[in-house]
Formats: structure tokens, C-alpha cells, sequence
């Protein structure tokens, strides 16, 4: 890389490290700053925690909040998108239910693919996305053997009320669940451009996959528990706690570093300060649920873990991230079984995702698009040096 940014050199340092830190490509839908966290198309996720879900699907299409007419369109396309098909309560009804939800999402919009393309990126990216809120109560619903009675979608409704509408969970507080489902899928639509799912998504695009084929892969990627599934683990870690009381806390957190597992919900490869999508979920419990017990391990746990990580001169950034909220938040309002979590996470990086995938397909390279992906590999035992004569 040369200009402005000074020379990127790659060595043989950088071989077999998973590409970490060598740049590829640009992304326009949004950057990570190591005190701000993740900015959307330059505003800092600070400021858009009270928006709609709607209006941030917007801003990564259009690179632009909406103001009230163009919010009110938007919404109104949104919603004569949603329709979902048939087939996908057909092949439900026959996947195992002990089978995990992020095998049935990926199976969900693989069927989407094979029932509602259009071929056209970007109306297959917001199909998509207004279809993701009834294929995920109906994932919910057909998991738990809940598939009778379910209420006829409504797709005049909001995103985040379509899909509590259609789970129908029993004493509930829909209000809160709303807001916690909208927050949560604001905070986590879009996270640069190379992280691991949104990477595999591009990817596949690049070789003119379609949307739904490319994105099914993006959700394969962030099932893993390297990355995705790292939200359920997070909840698994908090309830395995087991108690707010700060010494027994530091003790428990003690113990697990002694035994080199894992301290959940905590460090972040590019952020040196607490995750702002942490501060603002951390401020939402406060505000719904000061008393839910797991709410006040996370809330000691924000405090004690932080100094324990930090006496390790290794660890950059002892500091809660945004897993460390999130499943106790999502707990609160009913959410109680964590292998769930991920699914909501691939709900709302389905809109980040699919916004990159058009502007790689459709606005780079002065509408060309970015080429296939086709990284270099270098046999075993060959130089760099004798590679790039």
C-alpha cells in the first residue's frame, strides 16, 4: 500500500496469521477508532443507539441518516419486501430441533435464496433484510415446537414488532423486549469490513454467488465460537458466576485465568477503552433492569475484571466489550436460552453485510465491482523474495 498512508510490506511475519492487519480493500459502511469503537458511515455508535433499525439500514445503503420523508419511504419499501415465503415453514417443519439456531438461520435464507431472487444485488440485500424479522420467529417458534397459532404476518409493523409478534412469547413485557431487540440490533449491524463473517460474505459475492448463497455463508462464519457465538458463551460465562458479590467475583475471575480459560465479555483487538456499545447496553439494564440478577454480576463484573485482566502487562485492553451486556439484557425479556444469541447477531449483521456486498458488487471501481478474491498462497519452504521476482 503507498500514498498518503506511508508503504504496507508484507513479509513472511504475516503468512499463516489469518490476514490479520493486512490491508485488502476499503469499506465505506463503517471504521473502528480505538476510544470511539465503531463509527456507522462516520457517526460514532454512541449516537445512534436511540435510533430505529430502519433508519440505520438506510444509513449503510445510503451512507446517510434519513430525514422524515426519506424515512417514511424507506420504511414503507422495507415493509412491501417482507412477505416470506411458504417453503420456509415447509423445511422447518423437518430440520432437527436439537440442531443449532445458527444452522437453521443459514438454511433459512439459503431457502430464501431459492424462492425470492431477483438477481439484482441490491434489491436482493433489502429483500433480505425485510424478510429477517418473520424467518426469525418462525425459527424460534418451529425450534420449540410452538408451530401451531402462530399470528399472520404483519409487515405494516416495525421490523423489531413483526418478529415479537410473530414468537408470541407468554408473560413478557413486549415493550422492553422491543426496546432491547431494536437497541441490540442497531449496536451490532455493522463492524468494519474484515471481520471474519462479513469478510466470507464479500468473498463468496466476489465469485457472483448471490446475495442469499453469500450471506448464508456469512452466517456460517459467525457461528463460530471464535467469533459470533463468542455472545453466547459470554451469557453461559455470566450465569456460571453465579453471584454479584465483588470478592467472590474476583475470586471466580481469578480462578478461571489460572486455569486459562477465558474471561468472557471482556478486551477488543482494536479498542483501548470500554466498548461504547457496552456502555450503552450497561445504561439501558440500568434503566429496565437494575435488579435482574444477572444484570448486577455483569455490573460487578465491569468493575472487578477490568482491574484482575490489567495486572497482565500483555492484555492492551482489559475493558468490557459489547458480549458483556448483551445476553443479560436479552435474558431479562425472555431470552433465556443463549444458543439463540447468535442468531440475533447474524439478524443485524445481515444489514451490514449486505450493504458491503452491494457497494463491492455495484459502487466500487467506479461500478465495476472488486475483482474475485484470490489471495496468494506460498508453498511451504519459498521465499517471498523468490515469489514476487
Amino acid at each position: 500500500m503507498s500514498g498518503d498512508e506511508g508503504i504496507f510490506q508484507v513479509t513472511s511475519s504475516h503468512l499463516n496469521t489469518g490476514l490479520r492487519g493486512i490491508p485488502v480493500g476499503t469499506c465505506f459502511t463503517s471504521f473502528v477508532t480505538p476510544t470511539e469503537g465503531v463509527h456507522y458511515c462516520g457517526y460514532p455508535i454512541a449516537e445512534l443507539a436511540q435510533h430505529q433499525p430502519e433508519d440505520i439500514v438506510y444509513l449503510l445503503f445510503n451512507k446517510e441518516l434519513p430525514n422524515e420523508e426519506q424515512r417514511a419511504a424507506f420504511v414503507s419499501d422495507l415493509q412491501s419486501r417482507g412477505d416470506v415465503p411458504q417453503e420456509i415453514e415447509d423445511v422447518f417443519k423437518t430440520l432437527p430441533k436439537d440442531g443449532h439456531p445458527m444452522d437453521w438461520l443459514s438454511i433459512g435464507i439459503h431457502v430464501l435464496g431459492m424462492t425470492c431472487l431477483t438477481g439484482n444485488w441490491k434489491d436482493d440485500a433489502l429483500n433480505l433484510i425485510a424478510k429477517m424479522p418473520r424467518v426469525m420467529g418462525l425459527l424460534f417458534r418451529y425450534r420449540e415446537g410452538r408451530s401451531h397459532g402462530i399470528p399472520t404476518d404483519d409487515t405494516s409493523l416495525s421490523m423489531v414488532k413483526r418478529f415479537v409478534n410473530t414468537l408470541e412469547l407468554d408473560n413478557v413485557d413486549k415493550s422492553k423486549m422491543e426496546q432491547i431487540v431494536a437497541t441490540y440490533l442497531v449496536l451490532h449491524m455493522d463492524h468494519g469490513g474484515g471481520n471474519l463473517s462479513t469478510f466470507t460474505g464479500k468473498a463468496i459475492a466476489s465469485g457472483h454467488a448471490n446475495v442469499y448463497s453469500s450471506m448464508a455463508g456469512a452466517m456460517n462464519a459467525l457461528s463460530g465460537p471464535l467469533h459470533g457465538r463468542a455472545n453466547q458463551s459470554c451469557l453461559e460465562f455470566v450465569l456460571s458466576v453465579g453471584t454479584d458479590d465483588p470478592a467472590k467475583v474476583e475470586e471466580f475471575v481469578r480462578n478461571e485465568l489460572a486455569a486459562k480459560r477465558p474471561v468472557f465479555g471482556f478486551g477488543h483487538a482494536v479498542l483501548r477503552a470500554e466498548d461504547p456499545r457496552a456502555t450503552v447496553q450497561f445504561a439501558l439494564g440500568e434503566q429496565i433492569c437494575p435488579d435482574d440478577e444477572n444484570f448486577k454480576i455483569i455490573r460487578t463484573l465491569r468493575e472487578v475484571a477490568p482491574r484482575v485482566l490489567a495486572e497482565n502487562p500483555k492484555i492492551s485492553n482489559p475493558n468490557a466489550n459489547v458480549d458483556i451486556a448483551s445476553g443479560a439484557l436479552l435474558h431479562h425479556v425472555g431470552f433465556t436460552d443463549p444458543t439463540y444469541y447468535t442468531t440475533f447477531f447474524g439478524w443485524a449483521r445481515v444489514a451490514g453485510i449486505g450493504a458491503q456486498i452491494y457497494d463491492e458488487r455495484e459502487v466500487m471501481r467506479e461500478g465495476k465491482g472488486v475483482p474475485i478474491y484470490r489471495p496468494k498462497y506460498i508453498a511451504e519452504g519459498q521465499s517471498l523474495r523468490h515469489i514476487n521476482q
